[in-house]
């Protein structure tokens, strides 16, 4: 099985800044999506930001120009920049691989990380 370890979680005033983390421990894939999913309190779990290794990247809607994904090959690590938190972002925010494409697809993912926690206080 491949490991996905996030980090960098933590609790922030809103409008502060985090940038989480997430290491695969496989070696870079010729197709892939990777990314970010979140699941708040009491709530289902649902995407948050994807990249593929095209360098193809999309986001849901309530995080747009706030949120930035990115990837360093060689580290086998992808990150979300998170600018201007809200209240609303508080989740767990759990990393997400499939080695089986080169699109993302929200309801196909191989493996995923353990979650790392993140919460915004008004």
């Amino acid at each position: 099985q491949v490991q996905l370890v996030e980090s960098a979680g933590g609790s922030v005033e809103a409008g502060g800044s985090l940038r989480l983390s997430c290491e695969a421990s496989t070696s870079s894939a010729s197709r892939y999506c990777i990314g970010w999913f979140r699941q708040p309190p009491g709530k289902e779990r649902d995407w948050v930001a994807f990249i593929t290794s095209a360098g193809d990247d999309n986001y849901v809607p309530p995080v747009t120009g706030r949120f930035t994904i990115s990837q360093d090959k060689a580290k086998n690590t992808i990150y979300l920049q998170m600018s201007s938190l809200k209240p609303e972002d508080t989740a767990m925010y759990y990393c997400a691989l499939d080695l089986r494409r080169g699109d993302c697809r929200v309801g196909d993912f191989e493996y995923w990380g353990q979650g790392t926690q993140v919460t915004v206080s008004s």
